[in-house]
């Protein structure tokens, strides 16, 4: 062994001590470890760095795109609302539903994507059916784990077991060479969660429904306004058409606040916020917020009609454009002293206040006239991207609170069949090999972009840079490994102590190695690391190097046994309220089953 390797297994050693010590952040150690390359000789600065222009780096920053395209668009969420209509309140049929659309759509972008995407969903269905969200979120989050099996691009360590086969100059694998076997532990995933359901708590998790993010509703109930807001349609005739909000001076003559209007475009209901220059059309419905008293002198003066609340598919359409939001005054602000209608604050901010929470008192009645003071709390409505600006505005403003639908904004929604078409054509040109992977990828994110699928000024947001230095930086280890021999002197050690064992009993310790070192380091970073040990003892073996490839890639997938083994795992346990024991008790026996339908379909497309 020479000095070389052993300084990279030095490093090798220090990196998976600290990635299980967790108290640095995982691309801080990623970044120690092309440091300590660098300097002790082993890599010349150029390899050392040459991870982070590797095309799998390139190719895994343009997925986050491509993947955000299809949560701005609201591809996912509208799959959801099929999968509620369809489950009928039947917790067997919802379950799995919901694990067939994180599987289907999970295998075209990240896991944790479609888990982020499909918590609200879940939840929402959770509460609507009267279910256990602690029964619904585990098997979401088995099946987005199982969607990084499809395909791929479903994961990064797809990605870096592929790039660890072309670098040693062999047959890749296919696009769609994942599907058997993602589809395979998707089955079997699913009847082990309906069966395994029971494991889990059967009452509602406390935890999980205390910490639940307010909603429009709960914000405008904590102010007592729950029961003044009232729907009106404007009918053809009525003396308010063709005035403007400011000129119908609703509040000073009635009392009543006018905080929206709801308007048809293009056969979409669209929610239009009440600024003063708005001007009242034929068939507007608009929400008042008064008294009883109040609103029926307004119906009778102005001849308008009541209508129903609105549905929840409306109110979901109009609370993507307008929503309400929770702002306080900050220490140093200019408008302490002054009354609304001394700032013009609707014409000057293009939001509505509602309420005024004043030393602890909601006031609701004759807000224009009085003076704010330091530590007042009000309740605004507008469009989104206006409360936004009142958050930047850090002289005057602190948002306090913000509501859960702000999250669930889609800006782009209605460019869902652009995205829908951009990433079909991306799987095509991928499939059929007409270009490379990374330039398909970076095409595809830039149509993303051009079509407003995605904004241009979020992309830099909507990319895990965190996730895209941990692997820029763990790949120069791979490089060492492979530089100073300790790739070739790993797998000859692992044939020589299993070889006699035949490659089914090797394809069993390498799935079992590589889950087991899963559950300390990132699945990105073991990919990186087994990835080359594994091809070169096929080699060695003279078997299929893609069978212990695809072997490596599916564990460091299955990575079900604790809540730190994935993003996946964390992003569900708190809604969830799940504990530690939760994941061992359901995970461990879905891996064990996974590598046996693993490890029978390497054999069988592989192997024989």
């Amino acid at each position: 062994m020479t000095d070389h390797m052993m300084i990279v297994f030095g490093i090798l050693a220090g990196a998976i001590a600290l990635f299980a010590w967790g108290r640095l952040r995982a691309d801080m150690v990623a970044i120690l470890v092309v440091l300590a390359l660098m300097l002790s000789g082993v890599l010349t600065p150029q390899e050392s760095l040459a991870g982070f222009g590797d095309p799998v780096v390139v190719l895994i920053a343009g997925m986050f795109i491509v993947s955000e395209a299809l949560v701005t668009t609201g591809v996912a969420h509208r799959l959801g609302e099929a999968v509620l209509k369809a489950g009928a309140g039947s917790e067997v049929r919802l379950i799995a539903l919901v694990m067939a659309l994180a599987g289907g759509v999970g295998a075209f972008m990240s896991s944790s994507a479609i888990t982020a995407m499909l918590i609200p969903v879940v939840l929402a269905i959770a509460d609507k059916t009267g279910l256990n969200r602690k029964r619904m979120l585990m098997p979401l989050s088995v099946a987005a784990l199982t969607s990084g099996m499809m395909t791929l691009i479903a994961s990064s360590p797809n990605l870096i077991v592929d790039a660890a086969l072309r670098a040693q100059h062999l047959a890749p694998l296919g696009f769609f060479s994942w599907a058997p076997f993602g589809l395979a532990v998707l089955a079997v995933g699913m009847l082990f969660m309906l069966a395994a359901r029971n494991w889990l708590s059967r009452s509602r998790s406390a935890a999980a429904d205390g910490g639940r993010q307010a909603s429009v509703v709960d914000l405008i109930t904590a102010y007592g306004l729950a029961a003044w807001w009232h729907r009106l349609r404007v009918p053809a005739g009525s003396p308010l058409l063709a005035q403007s909000v400011a000129a119908a001076r609703l509040r000073s003559r009635f009392g009543c606040v006018i905080v929206g209007l709801e308007r048809q475009r293009d056969g979409k209901m669209q929610g239009v916020p009440a600024l003063p220059e708005t001007v009242f059309e034929p068939e507007d419905a608009i929400t008042v917020v008064a008294d009883a008293p109040q609103v029926e002198s307004l119906i009778a003066a102005h001849r308008l009609i009541r209508l129903p609340p609105l549905s929840e598919r409306q109110r979901y359409e109009v609370l993507q454009e307008l929503g309400v939001a929770e702002i306080m005054l900050a220490p140093e602000s200019k408008l302490i002293g002054k009354t609304l209608r001394e700032i013009e604050f609707r014409g000057r901010y293009r939001v509505t206040v509602l309420a005024v929470r004043h030393r602890g008192e909601p006031l609701t009645m004759n807000l224009v006239d009085e003076p704010l003071d330091f530590g007042d709390t009000l309740l605004v409505l507008g469009e989104w991207d206006d409360i936004r600006r009142l958050g930047e505005d850090r002289q005057n403003f602190v948002v306090l609170a913000l509501p859960a639908e702000y999250q669930e904004r889609l800006p782009a929604r209605g460019r869902a069949p652009a995205a829908v078409g951009i990433v079909a054509l991306m799987i095509t040109v991928m499939a059929l090999e007409l270009l490379p992977n990374t330039a398909t990828v970076l095409i595809a994110a830039l149509l993303m972009v051009a079509t407003g699928c995605v904004k241009l000024d979020s992309i830099y947001r909507v990319i895990s840079w965190k996730t895209v230095v941990l692997i820029a930086g763990m790949l120069p280890l791979a490089t060492a490994l492979t530089k100073t021999g300790a790739t070739v002197l790993m797998a000859n050690q692992l044939v020589a102590t299993l070889g006699s064992l035949g490659p089914i009993a090797m394809l069993a310790v390498l799935f079992l190695v590589t889950a087991v070192v899963g559950l300390f380091i990132s699945n990105s970073a073991t990919a990186v690391l087994i990835a080359p040990i594994a091809i070169q003892a096929a080699q060695s073996l003279h078997v299929s190097p893609q069978a212990f490839a695809m072997t490596v890639s599916i564990a460091c997938c299955a990575a079900f046994v604790t809540p730190v083994s994935s993003p996946v795992n964390m992003l569900v346990m708190e809604p969830g309220g799940y504990r530690f024991g939760d994941y061992v008790k359901v995970g461990l026996p879905l891996l064990l089953l996974t590598m046996v339908v693993t490890i029978a379909l390497v054999a069988l497309i592989y192997l024989y």
